[in-house]
């Protein structure tokens, strides 16, 4: 099979990146969902090598989508929204909450290289002992041999059954043993979108048909995702020599990185931050996410 690799924004529908067999079947068969998931993690796979495609930016929005998951999981109202209100509108000595940690947790391990530090510093309340011992349940001869899906099973199954209530840490391990074992640079949040919560009361061979079945759930709307940013992304450079302020290529880095910003976040004066965010939705280079007057935030 050949698959098109010259420019992710040339097929919004990811029709030649993600075959529509990979789609349109499911099966109760664990072979047969290994297949359907082994393609979607090809597909996937290439797109996060393509250098038209802003990968912390999709990282950042991932790590949103997940968090907002974990939320549903645990029953709490809180939406994208809100969890984008939680942190990047607080103040000195203040306190993100619940729904804000599990979000920052996300962001965390998806913002730096993977690494036990780094998923340490996503979940500090783990040992960062206990991490790598989990990791490596996932790569022991018998557990990891299978494919990447079975290390991803077996690490879900290590930390809940040790810990039943740590969902967030379960799911975050999941996708960093996921990106091991396919040799990413960086955890992709996919497992969080694509499981349900009973999913994570399965164990041996059910968890790991629900592993195979969240990959085919979660690999095309990360690649649609992806699709969208490349465009927006793309948009956003053409527009950024059009600005006039000095800072203005480092702010549009940071536009690159984030799901959201605050003017407050951008390397300029506050003013001069608030005119740049309105010119470059003047621009249609970037959105407006709140519809508030005041205390708003933006992102490509």
């Amino acid at each position: 099979m050949t698959f098109t690799l010259s420019n992710i924004q040339d097929d919004p529908a990811m029709q030649l990146l993600l075959p529509s067999w990979v789609t349109s079947r499911r099966s109760e068969s664990l072979e047969d969902m290994a297949f359907l998931s082994g393609g979607a993690l090809s597909c996937l796979h290439q797109v996060i090598k393509q250098s038209d495609v802003p990968q912390a930016l999709l990282r950042d929005r991932l790590a949103l989508q997940a968090a907002e998951a974990c939320i549903l999981f645990s029953g709490r109202p809180e939406r994208a929204g809100e969890l984008r209100d939680a942190i990047h509108l607080l103040r000195p000595g203040d306190l993100p909450g619940p729904a804000g940690e599990t979000y920052l947790a996300w962001r965390r391990a998806a913002e730096r290289p993977l690494s036990v530090k780094a998923l340490h510093r996503a979940l500090p309340e783990v040992e960062a002992t206990r991490i790598a011992a989990w990791l490596s349940a996932g790569k022991e001869r018998g557990a990891g041999q299978a494919g990447p899906i079975t290390r991803v099973a077996k690490v879900l199954e290590a930390v809940l059954t040790e810990m039943p209530r740590a969902e967030v840490a379960a799911l975050i391990l999941a996708d960093a043993a996921l990106a091991q074992a396919l040799g990413w640079d960086h955890i992709l949040p996919l497992f969080a979108s694509g499981l349900a919560r009973v999913d994570l009361t399965r164990r041996g061979d059910a968890l790991r048909l629900a592993c195979h079945g969240a990959v085919t759930t979660a690999t095309p709307q990360a690649l649609r995702m992806a699709a969208d940013l490349s465009r927006r992304a793309a948009r956003l450079k053409t527009v950024a020599p059009k600005l006039r302020a000095k800072t203005a290529p480092a702010a549009v880095e940071v536009f690159l990185s984030r799901d959201a910003v605050a003017p407050s976040a951008l390397p300029m004066p506050d003013r001069a931050a608030r005119r740049l965010c309105d010119r470059l939705v003047d621009l249609g280079a970037v959105r407006e996410l709140t519809g508030r007057d005041t205390f708003r935030l933006y992102g490509v």
